[in-house]
């Protein structure tokens, strides 16, 4: 019972943030300066062109018809359409997303290969010259920018190896070989900062669990050092490690949209810039909402994975 009003909380949460972000994602669309009907006609348009468009468009309606029209098309998956292509704006966010998430999930995938591994040896071994060089590794790492480690990545790998292509995507569909090669550069340039932030608090982690009784136990009869962090630490810094998973999800989401301006990837965030500078509001309110909506999903979904990974959490009703 405890845990069916914990998770309707959340979710109610969730839905009341939904909400609010709608509004004041759209509000700040239309509290942009200039007018989408004088940008798509012209400055040499009459003003009964501009407002026939205008008209046409619904931008002649109170705000709150607006945001009405809006929000109850969202409700049925209708984002509206495009001002410029007057395409569905869904569809052409659909397409994008799909990119973008590749090379999120992919990019944390990669942080945490490198991140879990790494952050536990520079624990187990902070005391050694390894130990103190993974965790100089990772501090680096983080002075770093993504767009920085692309442009590094290109010159060296694409333009001086030729080993990966510089840029550009080729769809899983037409050919998953080329897809797969042409996603390792710009995966691992958006990972770099991802796993040196990870491999830190897993560290600073596994160096708590390194005090703890149970360790020292396990230690004593008879476990090696790596086996009984492996068995016994592991579960313990899960729930740090999905707390910072969580949050670099949502960081990742937003460092994508440089990488995809670097290698040149048809994504999320390039669909948002090229909406933003060409004055597509319809499209901007619909890419943001949909940014939003995943990095508050993810949240949700980080709390409700603390009930599963710690039981503790289950029951704290029943102790107190």
């Amino acid at each position: 019972m405890y845990v069916a009003r914990l998770i309707g909380k959340r979710a109610a949460i969730f839905v009341a943030s939904l909400l609010v972000a709608s509004v004041i994602i759209f509000l700040a669309c239309a509290a942009l300066p200039g007018d989408v009907a004088q940008v798509i006609l012209g400055t040499d348009a009459t003003p009964a062109a501009v407002e026939a468009l205008r008209h046409e468009l619904g931008t002649d309606r109170p705000l709150i018809v607006q945001y009405l029209h809006w929000i109850g098309g969202l409700l049925t998956g209708d984002f509206g359409h495009s001002y410029l292509t007057r395409t569905p704006v869904a569809t052409a966010i659909a397409d994008r997303f799909a990119v973008t998430a590749w090379l999120v999930i992919g990019s944390m995938l990669l942080a945490l290969v490198i991140a879990v591994p790494l952050g536990m040896w520079a624990a187990a071994r902070r005391q050694h010259v390894d130990g103190f060089f993974a965790s100089a590794l990772s501090q680096a790492g983080l002075a770093i920018p993504a767009f920085w480690a692309g442009i590094m990545l290109v010159w060296v790998f694409a333009v001086r190896q030729r080993w990966f292509p510089a840029g550009g995507y080729t769809p899983l569909t037409t050919d998953p070989a080329r897809w797969a090669w042409g996603l390792v550069l710009p995966v691992v340039a958006l990972s770099l900062v991802q796993g040196a932030v990870l491999t830190r608090y897993v560290r600073s982690a596994f160096l708590e669990v390194l005090g703890e009784d149970y360790l020292r136990t396990a230690r004593a009869i008879g476990w090696p050092r790596y086996s009984a962090l492996l068995r016994h630490g592991l579960r313990n810094v899960a729930v740090q490690v999905v707390t910072v998973l969580g949050l670099q999800l949502s960081t990742l989401l937003v460092g994508a949209i440089v990488i995809e301006q670097v290698f040149a990837i048809p994504g999320l965030g390039s669909h948002l810039l090229a909406a933003v500078a060409e004055r597509d509001l319809m499209v901007v309110q619909g890419t943001v909402m949909v940014l939003v909506f995943v990095v508050l999903l993810i949240n949700f979904l980080v709390d409700l994975s603390y009930l599963a990974i710690d039981p503790r959490l289950r029951t704290r009703r029943a102790v107190r």
